[in-house]
């Protein structure tokens, strides 16, 4: 019985960890927190001795380099019979004389899909081999095949921040010159004990998310959510979308009627803030997928919340705006809509080739040396309603006559 060199298990393909260089050679190996490739050929059934499909990780897509021989047994594919995703995409290389095919696509491109582990972010693709039957359409000479890509991109050592290095410097310079710090936002479960594992929710239910900043060596800070944005796709500048906090720290979305959406209050901790949404979804869009892009910032413990570092929601019963901490008057902009307009007119820096899901990017203040800030991205989130899932009806029954 012929051996299949490429029919390993999952486990044993992760030491496959390779960034593919565009020639077919020995995979390069990369260890964390570099990004890496994992790659099932085992319905090829490949006898070749070159990997006969190589994927490069690159910051914002990756390049997906297709050996013609793709069966390992000295026939060529042709190129137009390979696509990239459940879109199909076709190779952006490729030529009759050349024996490799090459696919460039962005991550969120070509139908791939995301998903977030503890650790990882993972783009998952497919190289699909469906041959079109060339002179006897009654008999084929080869199968269809259909091959599993995933880019792997660590959560933690790739995206996050260094520890601020010990010095003997004064901490003021310390802290304007060398800190760099770590912030994140997590789904969190119904008591607020655990980060929530599902991203799958059903209209009526309550989005809870708890943002954070690595204290670590720092001075003691205060956590502030500037604003969130939710678009149905990664991109916070797509369409359409929904700022459900605005105006650097007003939940907005507590002052519509059908809204019960507020910040958590007392505070868990100085570097954490909660704040609770009731689960929307865009209006017509059939995908029910949406992603939260806020822009979280921190002050010094000390400094008293203002009307740029606060964290205000809006109260129902008493149809007014109150603060998490500080006085009533930080929130008074919340109502006109309008806190400090330079300042909120400030686009957002791009998160360039960050990767979706939870990105973490620091951004230069430019208000404070103090002050720090960063996007971060939280999704994809499904959010379904009960038309999605439509509950099977008893027949009734007929009155007696």
């Amino acid at each position: 019985v012929a051996s299949n060199p490429w029919s390993f298990t999952r486990e044993e393909a992760e030491l496959w960890r390779y960034g593919g260089d565009l020639s077919l050679g020995q995979p390069r190996v990369f260890f964390q927190p570099s990004p890496w490739a994992w790659v099932d050929v085992s319905q090829l059934q490949a006898a070749a001795p070159l990997h006969p499909v190589a994927v490069q990780c690159q910051e914002a897509q990756m390049v997906v380099t297709v050996h013609r021989d793709l069966f390992g047994m000295g026939r060529l594919v042709r190129a137009a019979d390979l696509t990239l995703g459940s879109d199909a995409c076709l190779p952006a290389v490729w030529s009759a004389a050349e024996t490799v095919v090459t696919f460039v696509a962005g991550l969120h491109e070509c139908g791939s899909t995301l998903r977030v582990t503890p650790d990882a972010l993972v783009y998952s693709t497919t190289l699909n081999y469906k041959p079109i039957p060339a002179g006897n359409p009654v008999i084929v000479r080869t199968s269809p095949a259909v091959v599993p890509i995933e880019c792997y991109y660590p959560r933690r050592d790739n995206v996050s921040s260094n520890g601020v290095k010990p010095t003997w410097m004064p901490f003021r310079s310390t802290l304007s010159s060398e800190e760099k710090l770590s912030f994140s936002l997590h789904l969190m479960n119904d008591d607020w004990s655990t980060e929530r594992v599902s991203t799958v929710f059903q209209l009526g239910d309550v989005l809870r998310f708890q943002a954070g900043v690595n204290m670590e060596n720092h001075a003691p800070l205060r956590l502030f959510v500037d604003n969130c944005v939710a678009t149905p796709t990664p991109d916070r500048s797509s369409s359409p979308q929904y700022a459900f906090i605005d105006f650097s720290g007003c939940l907005v979305d507590g002052q519509l009627d059908d809204a019960t959406s507020t910040f958590i209050s007392p505070r868990p901790r100085q570097d954490v803030l909660q704040f609770a949404v009731d689960a929307f979804k865009f209006a017509g869009d059939s995908s029910n997928l949406i992603y939260i892009s806020c822009h979280l910032k921190v002050s010094l413990a000390d400094q008293a919340p203002d009307p740029l570092n606060k964290a205000c929601s809006f109260n129902k019963a008493s149809n007014l705006w109150a603060p998490v901490e500080g006085s009533r008057d930080v929130c008074s902009c919340c109502e006109m809509r309008s806190c400090g307009l330079a300042r909120h007119s400030r686009r957002l820096l791009p998160l360039g080739g960050s990767i979706g899901g939870r990105a973490r990017r620091e951004l230069p203040s430019q208000l404070d040396p103090l002050v720090k800030e960063a996007d971060v991205v939280v999704g994809p989130l499904f959010i379904h309603s009960w038309q999605d899932h439509p509950v099977r009806r008893m027949p009734s029954q007929g009155r007696a006559s």
